[in-house]
């Protein structure tokens, strides 16, 4: 599973949190042991591994309750419920190991004015896009960007259904932050399916399991990103990989992927993106070929070797300064 690239400096035990599966699924191909807890109910965090993503064996699950007994090398805080949840998990000792805060999103409420939580004195606070770390308030923490990394996926490109797809959980009630306007105005003007959790309440298709996502989106013709404010999605990434042409709305760290009529195509005029989509649908050579050049674009920007060498030199860095 571990992708062949640096070595680590000796083999760590990290205990981190089940905040977003494919990305753990993605830092599970790290060399190092990942230790999760789990809490009845399914808290947010602490939801059971499942047996829908094929972990490997370097990522295990255990109860809350015994964190406190356990020994770690340091800590990976994802959350900021992470953060508050560590006092009543952790000893003292625990939570003055090295440790860091991997950030998913950029800053709310205010998008430049938001000073971030994180305080540790040894601690690295690590973004996932240049967008967010730029936007972000550290006040004075070390920082880090570790773009995303996604596993090679198995499906390529067919694009023989003439329709777009979206690939957002929950955008009914995300609202405007995620595009929901967005995708139903462009929805409304040429075809445009959605899958992802809680999708049926705007009329799409339902949640695909993760493993089976590069599957569905292989067969349309484009991929459509409605996201106003939000980091730069796993599954756009993913669709870029197997070569899908992508379509999106023009904000945070999605223009200095896409090159306009090289790899994709990003505006923030909505009759331009709908021009656009349309013209994919008649074209599908110019499809293919914007797909080809995306695959490449994600290939050297987000293939897992860089991805994971970049948390290896994070892991590295932390001990290092401990």
């Amino acid at each position: 599973m571990t992708p062949i690239g640096l070595a680590p400096r000796r083999r760590l035990r990290i205990l981190t949190w089940h905040v977003h599966g494919n990305y753990l699924y993605a830092l599970g191909h790290v060399p190092h042991d990942f230790v999760v807890p789990s809490l009845p109910g399914d808290r947010p965090g602490y939801g059971a591994l499942g047996t829908r993503i094929p972990w490997g064996i370097n990522v295990t699950q255990v109860p809350a309750e015994q964190l406190r007994a356990m020994q770690f090398d340091c800590v990976l805080y994802q959350s900021r419920q992470n953060l508050e949840d560590a006092r009543l998990l952790l000893s003292p000792a625990q939570r003055d190991l090295p440790s860091a805060y991997l950030e998913h999103n950029p800053p709310e409420p205010h998008p430049t004015d938001t000073v971030h939580p994180f305080r540790h004195d040894r601690g690295l606070l690590v973004h996932v896009t240049p967008f967010n770390a730029v936007m972000w308030d550290s006040d004075g923490m070390p920082t880090r960007i570790v773009e995303h990394g996604v596993p090679l996926p198995t499906a390529r490109y067919a694009g023989t259904l003439e329709r777009g797809i979206t690939v957002v959980n929950h955008l009914h009630r995300r609202g405007r932050r995620i595009g929901r306007d967005v995708f139903e105005q462009v929805r409304d003007q040429t075809p445009l399916d959605l899958i992802g959790m809680g999708s049926e309440q705007l009329g799409g298709l339902g949640e695909v399991p993760n493993m089976e996502v590069a599957d569905c989106m292989v067969r349309y013709r484009y991929f459509f990103s409605p996201i106003r404010y939000a980091s730069l999605g796993l599954s756009l990434v993913e669709a870029m990989l197997c070569g899908v042409p992508v379509v999106g709305f023009a904000a945070t760290e999605l223009p200095a992927v896409i090159v306009n009529g090289k790899n994709g195509y990003v505006d923030t005029r909505l009759n331009r993106l709908v021009d656009v989509a349309r013209q994919l649908l008649d074209e599908p050579e110019l499809a293919r070929a914007w797909g080809a050049a995306g695959r490449e674009t994600a290939l050297e920007r987000f293939g897992i070797e860089r991805f994971v060498d970049d948390w290896i030199n994070v892991f590295d860095t932390m001990l290092e300064a401990a």
